[in-house]
């Protein structure tokens, strides 16, 4: 059997579908402990060895989120595997970021979508660390597209849920970490926002923060961001496992998404810039793709744009490699990234930060900021 001596923990705090998922993975040759809720995983997974966890994202007492940052700073090599509504995006993508492999979207209605998303899970978990599986092969298969897939067709048909689900990938204007502060607008002409910001701590010395913009800038551009935010989770998990140190490596990061964009023969092109900071030296690291975002540094003067050559879009069949820059941040400058458009840069310019808004007299685009505390 596919999961025979898999060692399950099966956090639910539903007792029905507790017991058909833990009956279910039993006959598939799994050995499975159960837990009601997010104290009792914990607590099982501070006192015995696990493959894998399955778990609830919406449990009482302890819920999903807080247990899996938990069982993180316990053992980050455990894969683990979340199950959520589909009105709680916001809590899977959290998830993901923290370290889940892969999710699932209640109800589900095949119970051998969560062995293969256990299988699949495995192969870049400790199975595959154990079994020596060569890094390349790991690569190749280390995302699972199985839920992505199931939702696509729902994102190009539906721009309420298109919309929905992107909302809910977007931070607030202002982002702070510990030595650095992001903030950003963007502003959106219809239902879905061709532009996508994000930024994430990676350990405890270095910040990535990014822009893109997708085309066609159709209600694919929600699905675009899911993927991309999926791509740079991976990384993330990777790195914590000390697997990879790509994510810190702006150009190599380019490229690996480049390959992932071809990959998935979805046909979405990308314009990028990709920002390194080491936040103890205020070094940064940018790489570019494509021609549609510039990289500034701002100071009291104004903004003065980077010499960063344009390149083929992520995603384009002949792109070759991206433009890269390396440099320092002074005392007072920050790092912007943002679109061509006048209006824009005089909004940045006035401190103009108000997240992602609706506003179909202004053309779509905007800008971040990095500044370092």
């Amino acid at each position: 059997m596919a999961l025979t001596d898999v060692a399950v923990l099966l956090v639910e705090d539903d007792p029905v579908f507790r017991q058909l998922v833990a009956d279910f993975l039993a006959a598939q040759g799994a050995v499975v402990n159960i837990a009601n809720d997010g104290e009792q995983g914990v607590d099982l997974f501070n006192r015995q060895h696990f493959d894998i966890v399955i778990a609830d994202l919406c449990m009482p007492v302890v819920g999903g989120l807080d247990m899996l940052k938990q069982m993180v700073d316990i053992n980050p090599a455990i894969p683990a595997i979340v199950i959520s509504g589909n009105d709680a995006m916001a809590d899977v993508v959290e998830a993901l970021r923290i370290g889940a492999s892969d999710y699932l979207v209640k109800p589900v209605t095949d119970l051998f979508m969560i062995e293969q998303a256990v299988e699949q899970a495995l192969l870049t978990g400790t199975k595959a660390v154990e079994q020596h599986v060569a890094p390349q092969s790991t690569e190749l298969i280390d995302l699972s597209y199985q839920e992505l897939n199931d939702n696509l067709l729902l994102l190009e048909q539906s721009a309420e849920a298109a919309k929905s689900v992107q909302q809910q990938l977007f931070p607030s204007s202002a982002i702070e970490y510990p030595q650095a502060l992001i903030h950003y607008t963007l502003y959106k002409n219809n239902d879905v926002s061709a532009y996508f910001i994000d930024s994430t701590m990676v350990g405890d010395k270095h910040l990535i923060l990014y822009m893109a913009h997708f085309m066609p800038e159709d209600n694919s551009a929600a699905f675009g961001c899911v993927l991309l935010r999926s791509f740079v989770n991976q990384q993330l998990k990777r790195y914590r496992n000390g697997q990879s140190h790509t994510l810190i490596r702006p150009a190599e990061m380019l490229e690996y998404l480049n390959e992932r964009m071809v990959n998935s023969g979805l046909h979405i092109l990308m314009d990028i810039i990709y920002v390194c900071l080491d936040v103890s030296e205020y070094r940064i690291s940018i790489a570019q793709s494509g021609k549609g975002l510039r990289c500034y540094l701002r100071n009291e003067m104004g903004l003065t744009p980077l010499a960063i050559p344009d390149t083929a879009p992520i995603g384009f069949p002949s792109w070759y490699q991206p433009s890269i820059q390396f440099r320092h941040l002074s005392i007072g400058e920050q790092l912007c990234i943002g679109t061509h458009q006048v209006e824009h840069k005089q909004a940045l310019l006035e401190n103009q930060f108000e997240g992602l808004i609706f506003d179909n007299k202004i053309k779509a685009g905007g800008f971040m900021q990095l500044e370092c505390e």
